[in-house]
């Protein structure tokens, strides 16, 4: 009897998705249109839609993909310092998937009923669990709110000397009582 062959939708299915989150990470979600994605990975938008269902299928499945590299590479190591959770936020190979993370975060909070519903919620709670959770959740959401912050301003103005230095001096104590 002749070993089951590999079911080709399936590798052809997982072979887009993985293309498609790197086309996104490249040009971001925002104003996403299915022709111009399905050019630039080969395809076309009639293939990502028999094989994803929907433009919103598709979507669904390229955030499912962030969160996994995201919480896979940052929870790597069970639970962590301040110090270590800013080291990889700010690591120049993470940018572009730290500027999608922003993108889906802000539109998590601008559409809380649309496709992005509850992913910046989800992404809190992902997070404060990797943050020293044996400390009290008020202490934790305090470190996750400085992180997320110093990682906008990142974002937002490419100065990694200001921002982790910002980050290395709260990762000592400061301000006192924190």
């Amino acid at each position: 009897m002749a070993a089951p062959q590999p079911d080709p939708e399936s590798a052809r299915r997982g072979e887009l998705r993985e293309l498609s989150y790197r086309y996104v990470l490249e040009h971001g979600l925002i104003g996403l249109s299915l022709r111009p994605l399905a050019t630039a990975i080969g395809s076309s938008p009639r293939v990502l839609l028999f094989l994803f269902g929907s433009k919103e299928g598709l979507i669904r499945e390229i955030l499912a993909r962030a969160r996994a590299d995201e919480l896979g590479a940052l929870g790597a190591n069970g639970p962590t310092s301040v110090a270590a959770v800013w080291a990889w936020l700010s690591d120049p190979g993470h940018r572009r998937l730290m500027a999608l993370w922003t993108q889906c975060y802000a539109l998590s909070i601008a559409e809380p009923d649309g496709l992005w519903a509850g992913w910046a919620a989800r992404t809190v709670d992902d997070w404060l669990a990797l943050i020293i959770p044996e400390r009290d959740p008020i202490a934790a959401t305090l470190q996750l709110a400085v992180l997320r912050g110093l990682l906008l301003d990142l974002l937002a103005t490419g100065d990694l000397g200001r921002t982790g230095s910002a980050a290395a001096l709260y990762a000592t104590g400061y301000p006192a009582g924190v």
